[in-house]
C-alpha cells in the first residue's frame, strides 16, 4: 500500500526556517511528480510547490524567492525547505504524489509561525 509520511513541521518565529520532508513508500516515486500543498483554518487547500519527476519545479507567487521544493529519489523522499517564514504561511502541509490518474496524500504535518 501506498504511504506519504510529512515530518518536520512545527512552531517556529516569523523569519525562522523549517525543512519539511515526505518519505514515499508503495510507489516508484522516481516516476511521480510531487507537490506540497498547504490548508489554513478556513481556507481552501492550495498549491504552494511540485516538482516533476526530471526536476522542473513551480511555485505559488506567495513562496516565491523563500521556499525550494527538491526531490532525492534514492531516499525516495521530496523535501520542502522554507526560510523567511511568515504568520500567513501557518498551515497543515502536505504532500501528494501524483503519476498520471494515481494521485496519493500524506496525512498532513502542522506548521505554525509565531508573530
Amino acid at each position: 500500500q501506498v504511504q506519504l509520511v510529512e515530518s518536520g513541521g512545527g512552531l517556529v518565529q516569523a523569519g525562522g526556517s523549517l525543512r519539511l520532508s515526505c518519505a514515499a513508500s508503495g510507489i516508484i516515486f522516481s516516476i511521480n511528480a510531487m507537490a506540497w500543498y498547504r490548508q489554513a483554518p478556513g481556507k481552501q487547500r492550495e498549491l504552494v510547490a511540485d516538482i516533476t519527476s526530471g526536476g522542473s519545479t513551480n511555485y505559488a507567487d506567495s513562496v516565491k524567492g523563500r521556499f525550494t521544493i527538491s526531490r532525492d529519489n534514492a531516499k525516495n523522499t521530496v523535501y520542502l525547505q522554507m526560510n523567511s517564514l511568515k504568520p500567513e504561511d501557518t498551515a497543515v502541509y502536505y504532500c501528494k504524489s501524483r503519476y498520471y490518474r494515481n494521485e496519493y496524500w500524506g496525512q498532513g504535518t502542522q506548521v505554525t509561525v509565531s508573530s
